[in-house]
């Protein structure tokens, strides 16, 4: 009887888009060995909940890690976990592998390679960075290591305004600390929200005690008399503990001059997920995307789009079968009780990239104002002037808007236009909204924009 011959599959990274492809790839094939190369103890580590465990929401961190080593194994994976890949040789279909515990390094080789690497901190070349109170906030060991130090820090500093700093803005603050974030944008969150919705969340943190210092830069961490004096380009922000959150970078340096990248390391796929080099897949943070407003690829790192990618990977291993349809960069979260959601482009980006784009902007109650209660809603749509295509949109409330942030992104995914959302079919019940729905009202908002437009 022949005997059966394994494909070997080597996995490097095991957060988000590992995990998936781990599971996908042994549902999907059976005559595989499939070896998982993790740095870290611990794989599947939800760091976007991070903020909700210091802040006290969630106060079970086992919650945080949606698989473990057992699982993966039980499922007829290797793990080797506190194991790094130290060199990849894609001529030879080779890995170097150092074992952290025993510094033993030996050579693997595999017959398919996914990289899962993800992203890390960026750590810019600041003066004084490298001081033991400055910390970052992405992996399991970070938020353990923010959970014992925090406490005994009566004031931090978040530098960078984008969802995780202002999440742990709000984490911190909530916890009875003086928080100060910092940002060398004008702005909080501007890749994902235009003016008018930032002003309002700034207004909200303003008044729940935050120190905002937008539009400064930090030039230099200084160690004073057992505190830290964060320097900036306009001021000095004495405080106890700075947390660094200013943006990712994927992990690719492994594969640097083997396969072909964006300019800032992430892996280019086709949308198999295949890299240049057919043996080589990749998914998650470590990864570029194809950006459907625009149809351009682009970094945009979310766990989303890692776990999408992760069966994707599973399932296309050995030949093309299921095509990725992109992403429109559908994300949320809620500040203080308020609800921002947002998907595709802002105004901001469009213009910033060169894109011919028109916004409108509504703000309306959910529901009939005869009901008991209600919430204003306060809605942007962006959308081509010319073929009337919607590329994208936001919401804020303190109403839950999520669901209507995930139909606009499948509007924009199928290139629907504002005159379909403003006719579109949507149930009417005053318990849930008026006779037209406010993503109606949000569609004929631009059909209105648009007629005065051409009429001008």
């Amino acid at each position: 009887m022949e005997e059966l011959i394994m494909k070997k599959i080597a996995v490097i990274g095991c957060t988000h888009a590992g995990t998936y492809v781990v599971k996908e790839i042994l549902k999907e094939h059976k005559d595989v060995q499939v070896k998982v190369f993790e740095r870290n103890q611990e794989i599947s580590f939800l760091s976007c909940g991070i903020a909700l465990y210091l802040g006290g929401q969630v106060t079970d961190p086992a919650g945080l890690f949606y698989s473990n080593p057992q699982e993966l194994r039980s499922l007829g994976a290797e793990i080797f976990a506190q194991h790094d890949v130290i060199a990849i040789n894609s001529k030879d279909h080779t890995l170097r592998v150092k074992n952290l515990q025993t510094e033993e390094v030996w050579e693997e080789d595999y017959d398919k390679l996914v990289m899962t690497t993800g992203s890390w901190p960026i750590v810019p070349p600041i003066k004084g960075i490298k001081n033991d109170k400055v910390l970052l906030c992405k992996d399991w060991s970070h938020a353990q290591e923010l959970f014992e130090r925090a406490p005994k820090a009566d004031r931090i500093a978040v530098i960078g305004a984008g969802y995780i700093g202002v999440e742990l803005a709000e984490a911190y603050r909530l916890k009875g600390h003086a928080v100060t974030l910092i940002d060398e944008k004008e702005r909080v969150m501007p890749k994902y929200f235009d003016e008018a919705f930032t002003t309002k969340i700034e207004k909200t943190f303003t008044e729940k005690g935050i120190d905002l210092a937008l539009g400064q830069r930090v030039m230099e961490f200084k160690d004073e008399k057992g505190e830290i004096l964060v320097k900036t380009d306009q001021t000095e922000i004495p405080v106890d503990l700075a947390i660094l959150c200013i943006g990712f970078r994927p992990n690719t340096s492994l594969l640097t001059g083997q396969i072909d990248m964006l300019p800032n390391g992430a892996i280019i796929t086709n949308e198999y997920m295949q890299s240049s080099n057919p043996d080589i897949l990749a998914a998650g943070d470590s990864v570029a995307v194809h950006f459907n407003p625009t149809e351009k690829p682009a970094y945009i790192p979310l766990a989303t789009n890692a776990i999408r990618q992760g069966i994707l990977v599973g399932k296309n291993l050995f030949a093309p079968r299921v095509r990725s349809i992109g992403t429109q960069a559908t994300s949320g979260l809620v500040l203080f009780g308020i609800s921002l959601c947002s998907t595709g482009l802002t105004a901001a980006a469009a213009k910033e990239q060169g894109i011919e784009a028109a916004q409108v902007i509504l703000e309306d109650n959910y529901r009939p104002e005869f009901m008991p209660t209600t919430e204003k809603v306060l809605m942007s749509l962006v959308y081509d002037p010319k073929s009337l295509k919607i590329l994208g949109g936001a919401f804020l409330s303190r109403q839950d808007i999520s669901q209507a942030a995930n139909l606009l992104s499948l509007c924009i995914q199928n290139k629907n236009t504002i005159d379909d959302l403003a006719m579109v079919d949507m149930l009417f019940q005053p318990h849930f909204d008026k006779p037209f729905n406010y993503l109606n009202l949000l569609g004929q908002a631009a059909q209105k924009h648009q007629t005065d437009q051409v009429l001008q």
